[in-house]
């Protein structure tokens, strides 16, 4: 356990960190060319750094009330840990996982494994796919707005759809891609929303309609949110009615569940829609992986504008918040678009993360 840091600075130790490796890629995008020597050595070293120290930072993190949820997952892995039998539980795989590691392992273990699910599959992805360059794409992850909330605090739903991002990191062999996606589901059956939309691709896979549901989505829960909760709850999503409770439950005070239509977060699901339509619509860029990114997070973050006004509907809003990152960051790391592009992205990367910085010196700090 890491007892060097304060519990009341981890998250500042890690946004602050974040602000200063966002301003000296700042710095480096602007005096160097994206793929000279001194650049690939910045971005390699401090990217892997980068990795480690979050798997550390999350992964080594006292088990205290200050990190959400996390210390529910410790007192039921202190259950298993004593003998305790896997509890009656709708996600059976990650409890049979949590059980598996605390028969043989202390909770700091397990929180590190878990730190590791999260965040390599982030790495995992960005090198997939864009090799020498992937450091841009890990940080713009690093850096979204709901990242170190789902690393400790819904731990489960942040490993269930970064194996979702794992799972698609090997989209050229559908077998291993299955299969992720298959242990996604069993840690967190709400990623079955984004395995349905991306697998929904493979049929029609035309970003321009894909746009259009997604703005049609704004007026119908504006002018029907309400049925849209009645009618998303009742279906249960797969019998599940812990789902069907985070739309329905009142929230709990001081959680992070303030009702009502949201246009700030809203406003912050558009940057990925934005850059989606920019570069699609505008630019003409044609490539069918990023089409299918595109039009997932489409797909998930529609349903989620569509419950928008429910309890806890952060919780869908991360199942397209997750993909934000790569979405923005594709188009740039595989084309050329601009004459300045590298310092262009670095600014689109200092603007990404300043939402995260601002909602918390501004609104929460």
């Amino acid at each position: 356990m890491n007892t060097i840091v304060p519990i009341e600075l981890y998250y500042p130790l890690y946004l602050n960190l974040c602000f200063f490796l966002v301003l000296f890629t700042l710095l480096h995008t602007r005096i160097l060319n994206m793929n000279e020597p001194r650049n690939l050595s910045f971005i390699n070293y401090t990217g892997y750094v980068l990795l480690a120290f979050l798997i550390f930072h999350i992964g080594q993190r006292p088990p205290s009330h200050l990190f959400g949820d996390t210390i529910n997952y410790y007192r039921t892995f202190q259950h298993y840990n004593t003998g305790g039998e896997i509890l009656q539980v709708n996600d059976y795989g990650w409890h049979l996982f949590m059980k598996a590691i605390a028969s043989v392992s202390s909770v700091h273990t397990f929180f590190t494994i878990c730190a590791i699910i999260y965040v390599f599959p982030m790495y995992r992805i960005s090198k997939e796919f864009f090799k020498d360059y992937w450091y841009y794409a890990f940080i713009m992850f690093v850096v979204s707005f709901s990242f170190w909330t789902y690393g400790v605090n819904g731990m489960r739903n942040g490993a269930a759809c970064s194996l979702f991002l794992w799972g698609v990191s090997y989209h050229r062999n559908k077998v291993v891609m299955s299969l992720f996606f298959l242990v996604a589901i069993f840690f967190h059956k709400t990623t079955l929303l984004p395995i349905f939309a991306f697998v929904i691709t493979y049929f029609y896979n035309n970003p321009k309609v894909f746009f259009k549901g997604w703005l049609a989505c704004i007026p119908l829960s504006l002018a029907m949110g309400g049925v849209w909760i009645t009618l998303f709850a009742s279906l249960g999503f797969g019998d599940d009615d812990r789902l069907a409770g985070y739309l329905t439950s009142e929230a709990a005070e001081g959680t992070f569940s303030s009702t009502g239509f949201r246009w700030d977060f809203l406003f912050h699901s558009s940057f990925a829609v934005f850059a989606g339509w920019y570069f699609v619509i505008k630019k003409k860029f044609e490539d069918k992986l990023y089409f299918k990114l595109l039009n997932t997070y489409l797909i998930c973050n529609g349903f989620w504008i569509l419950v928008i006004k429910a309890n806890y509907s952060n919780r869908f809003a991360y199942l397209s918040w997750f993909m934000m990152a790569i979405i923005i960051a594709y188009p740039f790391l595989k084309k050329q678009f601009f004459k300045d592009q590298h310092f262009l992205l670095g600014k689109v990367i200092l603007v990404y993360f300043s939402f995260t910085f601002f909602m918390y010196y501004l609104f929460w700090g």
